[in-house]
């Protein structure tokens, strides 16, 4: 299923999520300018669990919070920046600016967090926006639980569009990142090269933290529809 968007009006233009996106697309063309030195780049600023639980150093920290802006390719990109721009702005909407960043990073080090716990001997490089808006994602079905968003649902050589209830959408994503990294348990390598418990950890974080950053504004919008 592929969100297109949802039907939540905004009173106010989300300027951390675009701002947000805008440093994701910036670095990512960094790292494209970068050429060869790429590799090099990504194991300087990206989280790699296995130095973290080897001695945690200034360097480790930082690279959580770097990890976070970086991505493995253009469709890496593309994909977490569909999602930050199509739930962002309502959560952001709800906890105002400030709050939602520090929701935001606080949602993504969580998420790295849970990554270096059930991966703790993993030397593979680990970059990407997805743990963040993961905790965005679980903040918006608890802020918006009647939401409905456009979606492009494949049936085969079929496409069809059609409204989708927010908890069914984001409900099966969640499942499917919790069953995939049930899968990834034991595997030497990360599945796929995904960090699922990354996502499960950033999810469930921002379903907890959700009430306390947005407080009484999300009722502002909860029956805001069509």
């Amino acid at each position: 299923m592929i969100p297109i968007r949802d039907q939540i009006p905004t009173k106010r233009v989300p300027l951390v999520t675009y701002a947000l996106i805008a440093v994701n697309v910036l670095v990512f063309l960094l790292e494209w300018l970068a050429g060869s030195g790429q590799e090099a780049l990504v194991y300087e600023f990206a989280l790699i669990p296995a130095e973290v639980t080897a001695g945690l150093d200034v360097g480790d920290v930082s690279d959580i919070f770097t990890s976070m802006f970086m991505h493995a390719g253009l469709a890496h990109l593309l994909g977490n920046m569909l999602y930050l721009w199509i739930f962002g702005d309502n959560v952001e909407d709800s906890m105002g600016g400030l709050k939602y960043l520090s929701f935001y990073l606080i949602g993504g080090v969580v998420a790295s967090v849970t990554h270096i716990l059930t991966n703790p001997n993993s030397q593979i490089p680990t970059v990407g926006a997805s743990g963040a808006i993961a905790a965005v994602l679980g903040a918006y079905l608890i802020l918006y639980p009647q939401s409905r968003v456009l979606t492009i649902i494949p049936f085969g050589f079929f496409i069809r569009m059609t409204m989708v209830p927010a908890i069914v959408l984001l409900g099966f994503w969640f499942v499917l990142q919790f069953f995939s990294g049930l899968l990834s348990v034991g595997a030497t390598e990360d599945v796929g090269g995904v960090a699922f418990w990354a996502h499960v950890g950033g999810f469930v974080a921002g379903m907890v933290l959700a009430r306390l950053f947005a407080g009484s504004r999300r009722e502002e919008y909860a029956v805001r529809w069509e």
